[in-house]
């Protein structure tokens, strides 16, 4: 149990530093941070709906084209990236007779494209900051939810799709995320309608972790893959800001922007 904590918390500062270097550098860097993690993923939701060894392979193309054109030095946040998104989420569909294996195609650009959006957003580190709250407030979460569900325990949140979440549990990422977005909004002067939106992105989060846990219960697994010890697969990791970043662009774009 100790060696098994131990390799869990080492991986997960690793990838932690790793996400923000590449976050901290913007440009490629993070795009092509993005793309990596974007094609691991279709893979897993590949195994995750029962897709042929064929097919998965198939997915995992055509997911890197759309994801490919998002590159800066490409289409960018343009629509061209966007027609070749719906493009390949057809194309995976009409070919494989897969609606939910081409659904993978969706839930990974999406939320690409919402980071993409929000780094890039503004000059004078701007785009770093909304980036980096996306991000945070989904660690603050999970480490909130963690903490306050194994200390306070209580009814279970969803015992059917994962038991050993409760609503405590859920209770204490809101207050986590909240807490992350007021931090950054009385020290790196985030919009405080964002700070107060971060609630919200959390319980996404949670949603977003359901999602996959009815995934893997009806797949009979217990993690999207094994690529990273102590915590399963890219999905495992990322199933929160899947669902937390297309929300976190469009407050921003509903609440700030106007």
């Amino acid at each position: 149990m100790a060696s098994e904590l131990r390799t869990r918390t080492i991986v997960g500062v690793g990838l932690i530093a790793m996400a923000l270097g590449a976050l901290l550098s913007g440009g490629l860097l993070f795009w092509l941070l993005l793309v990596i993690a974007g094609v691991l993923m279709q893979g897993e939701w590949a195994g995750l709906t029962g897709a042929s060894a064929e097919h998965k392979k198939l997915s995992m193309f055509a997911v890197s084209v759309p994801l490919a054109l998002l590159c800066p030095l490409a289409a960018g946040l343009a629509w061209p990236a966007f027609m070749f998104m719906m493009a390949a989420f057809f194309f995976v569909a009409l070919v494989t007779r897969a609606p939910k294996l081409a659904l993978g195609i969706l839930y990974i650009c999406v939320p690409v494209a919402s980071l993409l959006f929000l780094r890039g957003e503004q000059p004078n580190g701007y785009g770093l900051l909304l980036a980096f709250w996306a991000l945070s407030l989904v660690w603050a979460t999970d480490i909130g939810a963690y903490f306050a569900g194994r200390s306070i325990g209580g009814p279970k949140l969803a015992p059917r799709i994962s038991p050993s979440k409760t609503w405590s549990g859920l209770g204490g990422g809101v207050l986590a995320a909240l807490l992350t977005g007021f931090l950054l909004h009385r020290f790196a002067d985030l919009p405080i309608q964002l700070a107060a939106a971060s609630g919200i992105l959390a319980v996404a989060a949670q949603l977003g972790d359901l999602l996959e846990s009815a995934m893997k219960r009806r797949a009979g697994v217990k993690d999207s893959g094994t690529l990273l010890p102590g915590h399963g697969g890219v999905m495992d990791r990322l199933d929160g800001v899947v669902a937390a970043a297309p929300l976190a662009a469009l407050c921003y774009l509903l609440l700030v922007l106007p």
